[in-house]
């Protein structure tokens, strides 16, 4: 308890001092007062009543926060008792023999107490909490007795026992600010801020100092000091920011100040606490709001979960922020990778924002909190307006998770919304996006009761093919239009595609067996195919739907092949119908001209027409050409069968593939680079005949054209993995693995090597590629400080080297071979950087190399490790040691050999010390690398202490070893004699599972079992004598 109680306290009183705060004469053990702050406390003088009163007050306040009311009044009694004439008698208690310092010192005495608190304790908290609770209640009291008091009108504020009382704690309090003591730093900080944020008002004397004090809390070492300053901190920079603005020559660059400094610490504070506690305690205005936003990113998902459950509903209206922050805010919580984040996100869009444009048109003080309103089809619309759909409900946009969350969280929508036919006649971008997120939210729910709701409100596809077909027909009239009269009013036509787009996304889930609808639909996306004004994205789409409507059996995609390849034929016509159009256009160009003069000069004016004439005619015949290529590139990716088999696909590789890629136009050989690619997964023999061409581009290609061969090559391989063994070893092979190694490398473009460390990855994760100097280069560019701002590179081979090692037993032994000559390159590496660049050390790196060939780190265990009960589950005995002995036999051969640097050998020797060398080895394993460290050591290859600590301990470890599966054999073989002897020549020995449990048991157990053994044997060569 705080306070010291008198001289006889009770039962209950004891037992709560002893539990909260030990007074000096109290007994505690040695350890506990060498580790409790050492607070000087003054002379306390003799107990009184009043101090007896409000020690009592204050123990039965450090027990529960329950009655904190009742007692900041009983409280109140005492001190108006001390501060105000009575007219009353004077009471038996003697407490109105009290002054009101007499009652000020009492409270500051159980301050001290209070210092001395442990963060761990309670009480101490419940006893802040009611000081904090019996000042502003003391304050509201004595404001209530100033007659004609204003708080707003008057700069001044007058004095009250309640100020005094304040005052006089706070003077208190400001010294201990600074204590050496953690634990009094801690209190002290956490009850001036708790008193900061009781009061409305404190005095001008103490607010610079306690800004001061409180500043300099912000560099403490200790976070929860820091995190108690920032509260205090919070509300002065709140209150500065408001009341400055009526003088802003004296204050404003003061707040200011404040203010980025505590954005400062916002920002870069290490502990998470304080950057929690900061953004839920600065003041909402428009200069610091975007560094509050900013903690969306920040490390700790509790900070982030706290953003979007706390900060941002609390912000008020979301549509006060910027168009690009809300797909921000809405695109890091939605995908964040922690769970919890990602649900108060949901919560954030489905609860907050929707009421935001579905609520009632009132003031956040007229709104009833928790009150959730009716659904609103136009609130939704507004909202999905508000996060621009057009923009973020494409693919991959964040507003499809967004309204995947909402449907799923509000049921009243779903059972709200219709789809009528006044629905489909007059679409808007927010509509149809509405209306395909929920279908796509019914159709991948896989719940019985989606789908009725799917097949109820949803048109079926007859239907949609006759909105699709006025969409679409609108869409291509407004295209011809811009194209031939209203150049550069294509922003028009933007929403338009955005809704053939959400109808082509709603056709691809929708089911086709009615016959009548699936002709329908066949017709329709094979005449909208062939409109060569298209846009690339709805091309895509209708490929992707005319896929689905063919049926997935083989005939269906030879159907497929053949509609596709007809509209690209029709595309390509209209190449030949504008050189028609052209024609007669001159024709009648050159007869207006013939009735001219003679002598007017007509030769310039033609020549120059017709070169304009021929580069219109040749940009629009790249133009048709790709979007040929487009046409054919999205067939490709929707065909699985045998290209050999399909006269259709043959035929377009010989017309259309083949040209393009002896085009002499960089655009068009660039896009028929990637169907010749997608041609050659689907025949072995055309891929192995092209593997030179692609490696060609390579070589000799841009940037561009490098990515795409990688990418071709890569899919290729995987989809053909034995290309790699039936190609000629010294020819392809090599030259797949030289480009490879070459585009990993930090000289190339920072695209190009990213998209080759990601394409080696997944070829090695899949065994279609076993290089080990391949694995060499992936370790080195990991580790090179080249590649530290290529953040692909870095993603990339932080997931795939421990993957790969723990994966496979096999990749694991790969990695040991070639740990020795990393760690000999990047020594090297490191040599050769300059002052300026720094490198991971060393031994980071050589634990990292260990790390990944541990065997104990396999996922997967060898079939020498792994037995199967008979229940069926797998149990995992002790795992193979073998691959860090090879590892330190190739290690202490290095360390052994002439050519070793002297700081190389101490990087190796320190590996060595890592190793984990288990006792179920390879025994000829063990013997080596013992006869390896015997050698290492007669010879003093280690120059200092540790080294040759390392090898003593590495040799002791190995001889035990040894001699324990020495002495285990020799025990084994005098068992099996012994047996022998006493039971004969023909008698059976014991099976190794029952001598292992034999030996597993205790001395006694050993024997008895031994006995019945030879017992039986000797019986069994009774009988059979």
């Amino acid at each position: 308890m705080p306070g010291r109680p008198s001289a006889r306290p009770s039962a209950n009183s004891r037992v709560s001092r002893k539990s909260s705060v030990q007074t000096l004469h109290s007994h505690t053990s040695a350890a506990a007062r060498i580790s409790s702050p050492t607070a000087v406390i003054p002379d306390e003088g003799p107990s009184s009543a009043l101090r007896i009163q409000i020690a009592s007050v204050l123990g039965d306040a450090q027990r529960t926060t329950a009655g904190h009311r009742k007692l900041a009044t009983n409280l109140r009694k005492i001190q108006e008792s001390c501060c105000y004439e009575t007219t009353h008698q004077p009471s038996k208690n003697g407490r109105d023999d009290f002054e009101e310092d007499d009652f000020n010192v009492e409270i500051a005495r159980c301050v001290i107490r209070l210092m001395v608190v442990k963060k761990s304790e309670g009480v101490g908290d419940r006893i802040v909490r009611f000081l904090g609770l019996f000042l502003r209640h003391a304050t509201e009291k004595d404001a209530a007795l100033v007659p004609d008091f204003d708080g707003e009108e008057t700069q001044s504020f007058p004095e009250t026992p309640s100020t005094r009382l304040t005052s006089h704690v706070l003077s208190i309090l400001l010294p201990l600010l600074a204590s050496k003591e953690k634990t009094v730093r801690y209190r002290a900080t956490q009850l001036v801020s708790h008193i900061i944020n009781s009061l409305d008002s404190i005095d001008d004397e103490y607010y610079h100092l306690l800004k001061m004090g409180l500043l300099k809390r912000l560099r403490d070492k200790e976070a929860t000091v820091r995190v108690q300053a920032v509260l205090g901190l919070g509300r002065l920079a709140g209150n500065e920011g408001e009341g400055d603005r009526a003088d802003v020559e004296s204050d404003d660059d003061d707040a200011s100040g404040l203010l980025m400094k505590l954005l400062e610490v916002l920002q870069n504070d290490p502990s998470a606490d304080v950057r929690r506690s900061l953004l839920l305690n600065l003041p909402l205005t428009p200069s610091t709001l975007p560094y509050l936003l900013e903690r969306a990113r920040d490390l700790d998902p509790a900070t982030r979960r706290a953003l979007y459950s706390r900060l941002l509903p609390a912000l008020g209206d979301f549509r006060h922020l910027s168009l690009s922050m809300r797909e921000k805010l809405l695109r890091w919580g939605l995908r964040d990778r922690d769970e919890n984040v990602r649900k108060a996100t949901a919560r954030l869009f489905q609860e907050r924002w929707i009421e935001d444009c579905a609520g009632p048109r009132t003031t956040s003080s007229e709104a009833t909190p928790g009150e959730t309103s009716p659904p609103s089809i136009e609130g939704l619309f507004e909202l999905l307006e508000r996060v621009d759909v057009v923009n973020s409900g494409v693919e991959n946009g964040v507003a499809l998770e967004a309204m995947k969350e909402f449907w799923g969280g509000r049921p009243d929508y779903r059972d709200a919304v219709t789809f009528e036919d006044p629905f489909w006649d007059q679409l808007s971008a927010e509509s149809v996006f509405m209306a395909r997120s929920f279908n796509d939210f019914c159709q991948q729910a896989g719940d019985d009761k989606y789908e009725s709701l799917v097949e109820e409100k949803m048109p079926e596809v007859t239907k949609l093919a006759f909105i699709l077909q006025r969409y679409t027909n609108s869409l291509v009239d407004n295209l011809h239009r811009i194209a031939t009269i209203c150049e550069g009013e294509e922003e028009e036509t933007v929403e338009q595609e955005f809704i053939v787009e959400q109808l082509l996304h709603i056709a691809k889930t929708l089911d086709y067996s009615d016959e009548v609808g699936r002709r329908k639909m066949f017709a329709l996306l094979r005449e909208t195919l062939a409109i060569a004004d298209l846009p690339d994205e709805i091309t895509k789409l209708v490929v992707d739907v005319l896929r689905d409507v063919c049926g997935i059996e083989n005939a269906g995609e030879r159907e497929f092949c053949g509609v596709v390849l007809e509209a690209v034929a029709e595309v390509h016509d209209t190449i030949s119908a504008d050189d028609t159009t052209a024609g007669n256009e001159d024709e009648s160009f050159h007869s207006a001209l013939s009735e001219l003069s003679d002598s007017t000069p007509t030769n310039g004016e033609d020549h120059g027409r017709k070169e304009e004439v021929d580069e219109t005619k040749a940009i629009k015949e790249i133009m048709v050409n790709m979007k040929c290529l487009h046409i054919a590139q999205c067939m490709l990716q929707n065909v699985e069968g045998n290209l050999q088999q399909n006269v259709h696909l043959v035929t377009m590789l010989n017309n259309l593939v083949v040209p393009a890629v002896r085009s002499h136009e960089a655009p068009i050989r660039e896009r028929g680079l990637l169907c010749l690619g997608l041609c050659c997964l689907l025949d072995k023999t055309l891929a192995e005949e092209n593997l030179s061409l692609f490696l060609h581009c390579f070589n000799k290609g841009h940037d561009t054209l490098q990515i795409t061969a990688i990418h071709v090559l890569s899919d290729i391989l995987t989809t053909h993995p034995s290309l790699l063994v039936t190609t000629d070893e010294s020819v392809v092979q090599k030259s797949i693995f030289k480009i490879f190694a070459k585009a990993t490398k930090a000289s190339h473009a920072p695209d190009v090597q990213s998209a080759a460390t990601t394409a080696l990855c997944k070829l090695m994760l899949t065994t279609v590629i076993r290089e080990e100097e391949l694995l060499k280069q992936l370790v080195i560019c990991y580790f090179n400080p080249a590649t530290k701002d290529n953040v692909g590179v870095r993603q990339a081979l932080t997931y795939f080297l421990p993957v790969y090692c723990h994966s496979r037993r096999e990749n694991m032994e790969r990695m040991q071979k070639v740990a020795v000559g990393t760690v000999h390159a990047l020594i090297d590496v490191g040599e050769a950087l300059d002052e300026e660049e720094e490198m991971v050390g060393m031994g980071v790196v050589a634990s990292m190399l260990v790390d990944w060939t541990d065997a104990r780190n396999l996922v997967v265990q060898d079939s020498t490790s792994v037995r199967w009960e008979e229940s069926g589950r797998k149990e995992v005995k002790t795992v193979n040691g073998d691959i860090h002995l090879d590892l330190a036999e190739s290690l202490l051969e290095k360390i052994m050999s002439h050519g070793c640097p002297k700081d190389e050998r101490k990087i190796l020797v320190t590996m060595l010390s890592k190793l984990h060398v288990m006792s179920n080895s390879s025994q000829e394993k063990l013997r080596a690398v013992y006869g390896l460290v015997t050698e290492a050591i007669d010879n003093k290859i280690a120059y200092d202490a540790t080294s040759r600590n390392t090898l003593n301990k590495l040799h002791a470890v190995l001889s035990k070893i040894i001699g324990e599966a020495g002495a285990s054999r020799d025990n084994r073989d005098e068992d099996g004699l012994t047996v022998m002897e006493q039971g004969g020549v023909d008698a059976p020995a014991p099976e190794l599972g029952e001598k292992t449990i034999m030996e597993m048991g205790e001395d006694e157990d050993v024997t008895e079992m031994k006995d019945s053994l030879l017992e039986e044997l000797l019986d069994d060569e009774d009988e059979n004598l």
